[in-house]
């Protein structure tokens, strides 16, 4: 009398599910980190409830310490405005500096850069974070 089943079963594992997963959390991560936006300079930025548009600009940042950068590059104040006016380069369209100033700065430094802004032209907004 044979007492065996007929149906055995395989120990095998199908690893094509597992790798369906990894390719696809894979592909995840490449895109999420393409839209991640890196900012060196870490701002604590004044609130506003208005809504500002991204464009192409130079962002011109102010620490507390009083620091002035220029795209994420460490600028004396007495060289700022050469800094900037070779950054934004020649052309007359499209030249804009975004500031952003840290909310304990006093206003005068915001100033200082804006009046540097309109002395040769170009148009400055102010960065803030939303309520």
């Amino acid at each position: 009398m044979n007492i065996r089943g007929r149906n055995k079963v395989t120990p095998e594992f199908n690893m094509s599910s597992m790798t369906d997963i990894v390719f696809l959390l894979l592909i995840f991560f490449m895109i999420a980190s393409t839209l991640v936006s890196a900012e060196a300079i870490d701002l604590l930025l004044p609130k506003s409830s208005s809504k500002t548009t991204q464009s192409k600009s130079v962002t011109v940042s102010i620490n507390k310490k009083l620091e002035y950068f220029v795209d994420r590059k460490k600028v004396p104040k007495r060289q700022l405005e050469r800094e900037i006016l070779a950054k934004v380069g020649k052309s007359k369209i499209g030249r804009t500096i975004t500031l952003r100033v840290e909310e304990s700065v006093a206003m005068k430094n915001a100033v200082y850069v804006m009046d540097i802004a309109n002395r040769n032209r170009i148009k400055s907004s102010l960065a803030v974070r939303s309520k």
